[in-house]
């Protein structure tokens, strides 16, 4: 069996293709991912970034991590759809959005990740 797999935006204007496995999966919870999702949390998949090829156009937002981190995310400009996102304190990595995979059996979580802030509901 290959570790290749395959994922794309909601339109299909993004897509990418993966020669590796995943090196970790998960869930997390922060407020960053449950706001970028639209739900109580965000789905990915962490692989080597020189597996990826990217083909389309993204916008990517840039913003801190609780950690001091700058976390990337990429979207499709057209439909919205989350595509992955990078950390830079993690460069060689690329996390893949479980939501835009072509074969959703591809994502086998392995961890679940909660915020330290905590969500104001006033």
């Amino acid at each position: 069996m290959s570790d290749a797999f395959e994922g794309r935006c909601l339109c299909g204007s993004v897509s990418y293709e993966c020669r590796a496995a995943p090196v970790v999966t998960g869930h997390c919870h922060c407020v960053d991912c449950r706001k970028s999702s639209g739900t109580g949390h965000g789905s990915h998949m962490g692989v080597p970034k020189a597996a990826v090829a990217v083909t389309g156009p993204v916008t990517v937002y840039d913003a801190p991590a609780d950690s001091g981190n700058i976390v990337s995310r990429a979207f499709c400009p057209t439909c919205g759809g989350p595509v992955y996102s990078l950390n830079s304190g993690m460069p060689e990595m690329i996390f893949l959005r479980a939501s835009s995979l072509d074969d959703p059996e591809v994502f086998k979580p392995q961890f679940v990740v909660y915020t330290s802030r905590a969500a104001s509901w006033d």
